[in-house]
């Protein structure tokens, strides 16, 4: 009954005209950085991040939440259409999505991944709810011990789940953790590598890092490439699937809730792992697995269903316990610690109406995308042929003044160009700047519970062995880290 009590609690605050609003723009602002290709969340909630500072921390998170999951639904939009997925997530929606558009099936496979993300993230939200509140108590039993352990076994998963290589996702971690270090110890007060910079007295600043590796790189990226997407010719219609497509995509709809909700919460899990297991899963069970690649419906509803559901899952880990499992909760993080609030265990008591008010929009906001999305397919179409060159100005020019907008200061304009330059080169040379920000934005954390535990222990580091959680969560990071590099060792052997 508290769980009802709160979330009509949650409504009341939903529901007030301001947040309705900034929930309807952050869906629809997601839901064309989804349809575009190439920008992705990351990049559209680091540049828009320093519009929210102005706003209450509610309306801030609602609006940045509204673009996470609208991005996700847009994304196939793309996927299905023009065969590019305006999303790392939407990748899978490609194989069979644009095959039933090729079809003369566009109007079922856009209504399938519609109605599938919309049961997913519905699915996802209820979980959320669940789990939340038994989480924040067993965060209350955490000290710096346990809370250095769960942070180094999520830096190590992020590295363990990364697409790159074990080593480069080693080395961006490592580059991000020095980042962190930059500005005045926390405990003893001195500056460190400020190089006598009185601007980097308060470190480095995320907003601006993450507009210029998300943002600015993500521009030089994309207009490298030359090539025009060929838009579908054909007339949609029939945008409600049959009961013959209900039929067949059900099964896959709930696994991939499922799969996708819980892999969310894994620290470097995410939607973009769930989507490709959530085909895996489905192709495996399938009784005609040659259907898929070929326009099979369950190929489509599977992965859209866990992409949605994981950016439910994402929420969990970082309200309850205050560890963001991805990048986009990293961002999340950095808007929050700005207001003024640390998100982890006591946040559900000393925020309820971020926490409620937060679950409750994104309960409107999957019914708002229900609504726009289908309707509003025709427009995605024609904005697909706005040529990029009149696009990435003015994402350029919404970088800069966001960056400067801050701290009013032209250096973290330069701190965005520099970082916008050097992450360009990290991904010319095949390094992900995930593992990168991820790091950036827990080493402070990982730092100040090692220092920590170990003053409390007058410098003994059996503290961290002789705590249960904290032994544990170390003992799967060593274990982690161990086994990621046997791949690499039988590769060696193998070419001796």
């Amino acid at each position: 009954m508290d769980v009802i009590h709160n979330l009509f609690y949650g409504f009341s605050i939903g529901l007030q005209p301001v947040n309705l609003l900034f929930c309807f723009l952050g869906v629809l602002m997601g839901t064309l950085v989804g349809v575009l290709p190439g920008l992705g969340p990351m990049g559209a909630i680091a540049i828009l991040l320093p519009a929210t500072f102005h706003m209450s921390p509610v309306t801030a998170m609602i609006m940045l939440a509204g673009i996470y999951y609208g991005s996700m639904y847009g994304g196939s939009t793309t996927s299905i259409l023009v065969n590019i997925p305006g999303e790392a997530a939407s990748v899978v929606t490609c194989l069979d999505g644009h095959e039933m558009a090729k079809q003369g099936r566009a109007g079922a496979a856009l209504g399938m991944a519609a109605f599938g993300s919309f049961i997913a993230g519905t699915m996802g939200l209820i979980g959320l709810m669940l789990f939340a509140a038994p989480l924040s108590r067993f965060g209350l039993k955490f000290g710096p011990p346990e809370y250095f352990g769960v942070i180094l076994l999520g830096l190590i998963l992020v590295v363990y789940l990364s697409h790159a290589s074990i080593l480069r996702s080693l080395i961006m971690a490592g580059v991000g953790l020095i980042l962190s270090c930059v500005g005045m110890d926390k405990i003893s007060g001195s500056p460190r590598m400020t190089f006598d910079m009185l601007e980097l007295w308060n470190g480095i600043d995320m907003v601006s890092l993450g507009m210029g590796l998300f943002g600015i790189s993500e521009i030089l990226i994309t207009l490298e490439e030359s090539a025009n997407p060929e838009i579908l010719k054909a007339k949609i219609k029939n945008l409600l699937p049959t009961f013959a497509d209900w039929r067949q995509a059900r099964g896959p709809i709930f696994r991939g809730s499922l799969l996708g909700f819980f892999l969310g919460i894994l620290p470097g899990g995410g939607a973009v792992i769930a989507s490709f297991l959530s085909y895996g899963v489905e192709k495996r069970l399938s009784q005609t697995p040659e259907r898929f690649g070929k326009g099979a419906i369950e190929g489509l509803a599977g992965p859209e269903a866990a992409n949605n559901a994981a950016t439910s899952g994402a929420f969990v880990p970082f309200l309850t316990l205050g560890i963001p499992p991805n990048v986009v909760m990293a961002l999340f993080f950095g808007a929050l610690v700005i207001h003024g609030i640390r998100p982890g265990p006591f946040l559900i008591n000393s925020h309820p109406d971020l926490f409620w008010g937060l679950i409750s929009s994104m309960y409107i906001g999957n019914v708002m995308l229900l609504v726009l999305n289908l309707p509003l397919i025709p427009l995605w179409v024609q904005v697909l042929k706005i040529p990029y060159r009149i696009l990435f100005p003015l994402i350029l020019l919404l970088c800069i003044i966001g960056a400067y907008s801050v701290n009013n200061s032209a250096f973290d304009v330069l701190v965005m160009v520099i970082f916008g330059i050097v992450g360009y080169l990290f991904r010319k040379f095949g390094y992900e700047c995930a593992p990168l920000i991820l790091a950036f934005v827990l080493g402070p954390l990982l730092e100040l519970n090692f220092r920590q535990s170990l003053l409390s222990s007058q410098g003994s580091f059996a503290i961290f062995f002789t705590r249960p959680i904290a032994a544990t969560a170390i003992l799967l990071a060593g274990l982690l880290f161990t086994t990621s590099f046997i791949p690499h060792f039988r590769k060696g052997k193998d070419k001796a």
